[in-house]
C-alpha cells in the first residue's frame, strides 16, 4: 500500500469511529418548559389591551384613547403624522373581547392582528 491509500483509509476508519462512538447531537430534548398535561397560561383582555397598543405605536399609529366596557375594551387610534406633512388619519376603532378561553378582535388592521397572534403566542 502506498502513502496516499493509507491515509485514505486511516481517515475512513476514523470517521466512521467517530459517528458511531458518539451520540445524536440533533435529537431533541423533550418538554423542558412546561409539562405536557400543564394547560397554557390564558391570555387576559387586560394584557392583549396593553399588547396592542404597543403594537399600534410600533406600527405607526397613535393611540387615541382606551374605554373599557362590561366584558371588553375599545381602543380609539389613528395613523400617526409619518413624517409627509398630512396630518393625522381619522379615528378607527378596535375592539378586544374574550369569548369562553380565548381572545377576540374586531374591526383590527390585519398586521395588528398578525403581530398580536405572534407576540400573544395565540391564534387570532
Amino acid at each position: 500500500m502506498d502513502r496516499n491509500s493509507r491515509c485514505l483509509s486511516i481517515g475512513i476508519l476514523m470517521l466512521v469511529a467517530g459517528l458511531s462512538g458518539s451520540p445524536a447531537l440533533a435529537q431533541g430534548r423533550g418538554h423542558e418548559g412546561r409539562k405536557p398535561d400543564e394547560a397554557k397560561p390564558k391570555v387576559t383582555v387586560q394584557v392583549a389591551v396593553s399588547t396592542a397598543k404597543d403594537v399600534l405605536v410600533r406600527l405607526g399609529y397613535e393611540v387615541v384613547r382606551v374605554e373599557p366596557k362590561d366584558t371588553y375594551e375599545i381602543i380609539y387610534y389613528r395613523a400617526g403624522n409619518r413624517g409627509r406633512g398630512r396630518g393625522q388619519g381619522p379615528p378607527a376603532r378596535m375592539i378586544i373581547r374574550r369569548v369562553e378561553d380565548r381572545i377576540v378582535l374586531e374591526d383590527a388592521p390585519e398586521q395588528v392582528r398578525v403581530e398580536l397572534g405572534v407576540r400573544l403566542a395565540i391564534r387570532l
